[in-house]
């Protein structure tokens, strides 16, 4: 178990200060960063042609503290349920009853303040998400999502990058607005991702002699990246089982970040003048930092998405190049039209399975418009 509690108040403890601005200059930005989410939000509307929601609220805005709050909420809302079934699966421990809750008390505390420490590290460099899991609803329903943006990130972010407050917000704006646009466009994604998720978390290997051999992983796992290898975490302690659900799901995440990062470039000439110095400056920034903080990316596995990114902006390049939008568009049809590990790879692949032959036969009009 998690102690969120605990989780919160290292989290906050930890994280470092944003810019220094003065607080008009934060009312500013704050207001800047709502309307650019609802002017982001028709652009992609139009750009993609995805039946996204019309009048949808503008972004939530958020310091990094409140990021911290937003997924330890995001996280109670998914995990919960699933400690409760994966505790009832372990069955009562060799300790008996109370000997159990003084070891989960103390674990659940070591717990939350190793997450806590993680989201501290990731509070300042995350700009913004959408959130599948929140608002939390009190209801029972289905949470509706929400579209965050981490301002002082995205203030410090601009002024590091020495480029145009504006475009760059407006620029931001759009790669989350496509999120926005699949996950409220795409009647079953939400839920596929979901659900993935779960089995994930589901299929951990419970077994102590398992559990021991996951902690010699993550162990040699952390004095490889330390060393300036490709090792990480999450591929350290897996499950043989947990390795395929994952296969799924990254491939699900590379398309969408990767059609993210293609729209925000795809859309900028019009309405993002400086995009192309934006994305030439913000890429070396992405591939920079010191052997600490390189170690610490590889080891939470933020070099893979940074792969994500590219593998899941060239397959989609290439597709709506030879396809045409609608072509690529035919992606959201239902779960057997997401594209496999290996067809991300190779686009051709997926445009023979399921655009058809006409994909690579002739380029249709509306791609060159695009």
């Amino acid at each position: 178990m998690i102690d969120w509690n605990v989780a919160v108040q290292a989290g906050t403890r930890l994280v470092r200060p944003g810019p220094q601005v003065s607080h008009a200059e934060a009312r500013e930005v704050v207001a800047e960063l709502r309307e650019l989410s609802t002017l982001a939000h028709g652009h992609v509307r139009e750009f993609t042609g995805m039946a996204s929601e019309l009048d949808p609220d503008p972004a939530t805005i958020v310091d990094r503290p409140g990021w911290i709050r937003a997924n330890v909420d995001g996280f109670r809302v998914v995990l919960e349920p699933l400690m409760e079934q994966m505790t009832e699966k372990r069955g009562p421990g060799p300790l008996g009853g109370a000997g159990n809750l003084v070891v989960d008390a103390v674990g659940s505390r070591v717990t939350g303040m190793q997450v806590g420490a993680i989201l501290a590290y990731m509070a300042s460099r995350v700009l913004g998400q959408y959130e599948l899991f929140l608002p939390p609803d009190p209801d029972g329903r289905a949470p509706t999502g929400r579209l965050t943006l981490v301002a002082p990130n995205i203030v410090h972010v601009e002024q590091e990058l020495r480029v145009d407050a504006r475009d760059f917000r407006l620029w931001v704006c759009l790669h989350e607005e496509t999120h926005r646009a699949q996950f409220t466009g795409v009647p079953w994604l939400r839920e596929y991702v979901q659900n993935q998720t779960t089995q994930f978390l589901l299929a951990s290997d419970l077994d102590p002699g398992a559990m021991l051999d996951r902690i010699k992983d993550a162990a040699e796992a952390v004095a490889d990246a330390v060393r300036g290898g490709d090792s990480n975490l999450i591929d350290a302690i897996q499950s043989p089982e947990q390795r395929e659900i994952l296969d799924r799901l990254t491939a699900v995440m590379t398309l969408v970040e990767g059609h993210g990062d293609y729209v925000m470039d795809a859309v900028g000439p019009e309405v993002v003048p400086s995009v192309q110095q934006i994305r030439s400056r913000f890429q070396g920034r992405r591939e920079g930092g010191g052997r600490m903080d390189k170690t610490i990316r590889r080891l939470l596995g933020i070099d893979l998405k940074m792969k994500q990114y590219a593998e899941g902006s060239r397959f989609v390049r290439r597709v709506v190049t030879e396809a045409g939008m609608s072509g690529f568009n035919k992606v959201w049809d239902s779960p057997e039209s997401l594209p496999t590990h290996l067809e991300i790879k190779e686009p051709e692949l997926w445009m023979e399975r399921v655009v058809g032959p006409r994909a690579i036969d002739a380029v249709p009009p509306e791609a060159n418009e695009a």
